[in-house]
């Protein structure tokens, strides 16, 4: 057959193809590799559109895109809503491009440990698969129903709800959160006691200020959790004291003698490694907090999401004057709205209003009116319902591909929230498997990453002091099974499985 060459200079690609044979993709991502490994493509260039090279070339415009996908996939390249894709930067010191392939799962694991390219350094968060814990599927937010309740709630507002209003938030969200909790997470409250917050690291901030007004000097955390949170604590000048863990909680006993006069828990379902915390252990760190007069940070980060049987009550209800409750509409609905609540003890709610950090930067009114029309109405709850089996269905797929595909790990933690624990066999190195994920385009965590005082990258293991100082709990991944889209998930999960069944010596 004779040849019918392709050829295009565009963002200088430079690129001669047979459009008539049967491996253009093929032949357009080894000359994408091939402009890029040379240094034809410079580090941050951006490539034409798919629509464009497609019709410079004269090809079909999916061929494009799914070459570009397929480098973005294999690290070449980086894609980004609203900047288009791009040469992907490589790391200072003279690292490599990618090498090989890389196109199937588990492709590129390092011949021996700590013998990984410069590439795998690089930032996983233009990865094709993003299985990193955190964040909710963001194409499930339910814009049309949103849009109609911001409708009638804007239309419905009274002219004096503009003004700058109450500092503790709208009393009709007030009055909503309040009913809402008591039936959905059992918490003890009244309206006078909800505060509207921009999330929880801006609640956080706020009552560390009220600890440092007790004389406190460290605020107790999990051994494991949210690197950011300890810093909010640190920044505020606390001591962030890690509590040993195990299956069955945070070990609040340590707090016996601890000059802490605060802690933070995530006891319905712990970040990272989704255990609850015990009965016992709930029953004496709220008797800890009363017979010190310490406050007990209690974080429902995702304590409507559990599977199995009905949701945990909230730590809150043991202890309404010794326990500040805080929950948000991050994982329901979407972080971007930064809407969040807080459950006061009487005790300290003049205290906390005056607080420069909370009182300074209070929540659009308009959204406050939204959600309150979307509690009010179901709205909510039945958001909640929809995610619930969502999410329960995405966990059920990982866990039965990975009993499937890699036996030899194991999934710990209760059925509950957007994330599960992945266990690893001994022998097998964390951040191997991180980095060999991240060359298939599959971004996840290791478990060591949240330890309190770990000092390694996203997705590598922290130091061994860090584990010592946290309770060292051996080698997992952090697997978020919110994240991808529908249509994505299963794929990112298969690629998932085979670089495990690579690390495992199975596959």
């Amino acid at each position: 057959m004779e040849k019918t060459w392709a050829t295009s200079s565009a963002a200088g690609l430079d690129l001669h193809l047979d459009r008539a044979g049967t491996r253009v993709r093929a032949d357009l991502e080894r000359a994408l590799r091939e402009a890029v490994g040379t240094g034809r493509l410079a580090a941050g260039s951006r490539l034409p559109s798919s629509r464009a090279l497609a019709a410079d070339l004269g090809i079909a415009r999916n061929t494009v895109a799914e070459a570009y996908a397929q480098l973005v996939a294999e690290g070449w390249l980086t894609a980004r809503q609203g900047s288009g894709t791009r040469v992907r930067e490589r790391p200072s010191g003279g690292g490599q491009a990618p090498g090989g392939r890389a196109s199937s799962a588990g492709a590129g694991l390092p011949a021996r440990a700590g013998a990984a390219p410069a590439a795998d350094r690089a930032p996983q968060v233009d990865s094709r698969f993003d299985l990193r814990a955190g964040v909710p599927d963001l194409a499930a937010f339910p814009r049309p129903q949103w849009l109609a309740a911001a409708r009638k709630a804007t239309a419905a507002a009274p002219h004096r709800l503009l003004g700058y209003g109450d500092p503790r938030g709208c009393a009709e969200l007030r009055d909503a959160l309040a009913g809402y909790l008591a039936r959905s997470r059992d918490v003890r409250t009244s309206p006078e006691q909800v505060i509207v917050c921009a999330g929880f690291t801006h609640a956080l901030t706020a009552l560390t200020q009220i600890l440092i007004g007790d004389g406190s000097t460290a605020v107790a955390v999990e051994g494991y959790g949210h690197a950011e949170h300890r810093a909010v604590i640190e920044r505020a000048g606390l001591t962030a004291e890690p509590l040993p863990l195990d299956e069955r909680g945070a070990r609040v006993d340590a707090l016996t003698g601890s000059p802490a006069r605060g802690v933070l828990l995530t006891p319905a379902h712990q970040f990272p490694t989704g255990v609850p915390l015990a009965a016992d252990r709930r029953s004496a760190v709220v008797r800890w907090a009363a017979e010190t007069g310490a406050t007990v940070i209690e974080d429902d980060y995702d304590g409507e999401f559990r599977y199995d049987r009905q949701p945990l009550g909230a730590l809150q209800a043991l202890g309404p004057d010794t326990v500040v409750y805080a929950g948000t509409a991050s994982k329901s609905l979407a972080p971007g709205l930064r809407l969040g609540w807080l459950a006061v003890p009487n005790r300290l709610l003049e205290r906390l209003l005056a607080v420069p950090a909370l009182a300074d930067q209070r929540v659009d009114v308009l959204h406050q009116l939204t959600l309150a029309e979307f509690l009010t109405s179901g709205r909510y709850d039945r958001q909640v319902r929809s995610r619930r089996i969502a999410y329960r269905r995405r966990r059920d797929v990982l866990v039965a591909m990975l009993h499937r595909e890699a036996p030899a790990v194991t999934v710990s933690g209760i059925s509950a929230g957007l994330h599960a624990l992945v266990r690893l066999p001994p022998g097998v190195d964390e951040r191997t498997v991180v980095q060999a994920a991240g060359r298939v385009g599959v971004a996840v965590d290791g478990l060591a990453t949240f330890a309190a005082g770990a000092t390694g990258v996203a997705g590598g293991a922290g130091s061994s002091g860090a584990a010592g100082r946290a309770g060292d709990l051996g080698a997992a991944l952090v697997v978020g099974y919110a994240r991808p889209s529908d249509h994505a998930f299963t794929a990112a999960i298969a690629r998932l499985c085979a670089v495990l069944r690579r690390a495992l010596g199975s596959g």
